[in-house]
């Protein structure tokens, strides 16, 4: 297993994870020709791409979808509220592949569990891939999607605690957001609210919240670039003392490493 973000804040969200049988996007938050570049691997790399797994229908995960139309090979994941939503400004009928939040099914050599998390969508969702572990030669690997939830719900932790990888929202901090003079109080209010975005604060009393762990990486996703700043999210978490590598993923930066789970 292999884990590329490609760009993580809150004008865009989309990641690239592969196994030995399948490579699939996480959220589509860009234009399908950037996404393309982001890949980069060879000239036309979307046709190596087997589905996309989307959290909601927000448009900072789903901008893609009218480009990525044209690759009719393409599989879509999600909620029914999520596809619903997300098909009806297209042009083209996408190949949904529709599930149920908390639960879990396969996709290939990939295990797939559907969190039900908090967040003023139709019916989003956070995700773990998992997969390997049938002989010593196919270790197993893991990693948990969580962005976009406005709390913790109860017993979250104990379902991504054995993860390998985690990709964690630290959308804002609250002084930040607080003195926005662009964002009026009705949008403070909700992003601030139960089914608004973690602020460092929360995703950092989260971590701290699990306990005993299998983390050997922990990324801090979904920046605000108005209301967050990497110095913020080091003042708020520190840099030393954890058990497991913590990075921040820049909102302005270009696309992350690859990640080799395989190696741990």
């Amino acid at each position: 297993m292999r884990f590329r973000i490609l760009g993580s804040s809150s004008r865009g969200n989309c990641a690239v994870l592969e196994t030995a049988q399948t490579r699939i996007l996480i959220d589509a938050g860009f234009s399908g020709r950037r996404i393309g570049t982001m890949l980069g691997s060879h000239a036309e790399p979307l046709k190596a791409i087997d589905a996309v797994f989307l959290t909601h229908e927000h448009s900072d995960h789903i901008a893609g979808l009218a480009g990525l139309g044209r690759y009719q090979h393409l599989e879509y994941y999600a909620t029914y509220g999520t596809a619903k939503a997300a098909q009806r400004p297209l042009k083209r009928d996408l190949a949904w592949r529709i599930f149920e939040s908390e639960t879990t099914f396969r996709f290939r050599d990939l295990e797939v569990t559907a969190l039900k998390i908090p967040h003023d969508a139709y019916d989003p969702v956070g995700f773990i891939f998992r997969t390997g572990g049938d002989d010593l030669f196919n270790p197993p690997a893991s990693v948990a999607w969580l962005t976009d939830l406005g709390y913790v719900p109860e017993g979250l932790g104990e379902l991504v605690r054995k993860v390998d990888l985690l990709v964690l929202e630290s959308n804002h901090d609250l002084e930040l957001l607080d003195s926005d003079p662009h964002r009026p109080f009705s949008v403070k209010q909700r992003i601030r609210g139960r089914h608004g975005h973690l602020s460092n604060q929360a995703a950092c009393d989260f971590l701290n919240a699990v306990g005993e762990n299998s983390w050997k990486h922990v990324l801090l996703a979904h920046l605000s670039r108005d209301c967050n700043t990497l110095a913020k999210v080091t003042e708020t978490f520190g840099v030393n003392g954890r058990p497991y590598r913590l990075e921040t993923i820049d909102p302005d930066g270009a696309p992350g490493s690859w990640i080799d789970l395989s190696g741990w």
